[in-house]
């Protein structure tokens, strides 16, 4: 059974890829982790997360963690941590009404990349829980295809530094600063509230310009 639907194949077709769509298809295309597909999700602590809701409405999303956040739980099985974000769950709402996910994991120093898809679900109670301090739930995805993708137009990229932001057990996690924003600290959590209102207020633009200061 083909990977591609009669779309994909329409525009294989007009630009003479189809030979090529299917060899890639073919030599590429698996539906359980190898040891290099476990080796590279092993050093990442970021990937893009594309999800959709039951209508189809997509969003994607940036998801980062320690290195090794990603976890191979077995051959056709990976799980991530969701952490403390803005509270719209726009991602993981969509998730609970369509499993179907994407996900991109990145190189941008050795330029590489590695793509996978499945089913997620998630779990508050899940056994991985502990591993992660400070997660709120843990998302396990159900793989359906693995590919690597070639990187030639990734741009070469150099890290200055990780986020102070991810949780880290035995070390205290920064309060972020936008959740002092005048119009935003009455609505937050009671758990993040009282933080917020110990610390002083500050308006959007004070808030835009800490970010074009960073």
């Amino acid at each position: 059974m083909s990977i591609y639907h009669e779309k994909q194949r329409a525009l294989q077709d007009a630009f003479d890829t189809r030979r090529l769509a299917d060899v890639v298809a073919s030599n590429n295309l698996h539906t359980e982790f190898n040891p290099l597909d476990e080796a590279f999700i092993a050093t990442r602590d970021f990937f893009f997360l594309a999800t959709a809701d039951a209508s189809g409405k997509p969003s994607c999303s940036f998801k980062a963690g320690a290195v090794g956040f990603v976890k191979i739980v077995d051959q056709r099985t990976l799980a991530f941590p969701c952490y403390d974000g803005n509270g719209m769950y726009l991602s993981m709402g969509n998730l609970l009404a369509n499993p179907k996910v994407g996900m991109l994991f990145l190189d941008f120093e050795k330029p590489n990349r590695l793509r996978v898809s499945g089913e997620a679900s998630i779990a508050e109670n899940d056994a991985l829980i502990g591993d992660y301090p400070e997660a709120q739930f843990v998302v396990r995805v159900a793989v359906t295809e693995i590919f690597l993708n070639c990187p030639r137009y990734i741009p070469k990229l150099k890290r200055v530094a990780d986020s102070p932001f991810v949780p880290r057990a035995g070390q205290q996690t920064p309060f972020p600063n936008w959740k002092q924003i005048d119009f935003v600290r009455e609505t937050l959590p009671e758990r993040d509230r009282q933080k917020a209102m110990q610390m002083p207020a500050i308006d959007i633009m004070d808030y835009i310009k800490s970010i074009e200061e960073s």
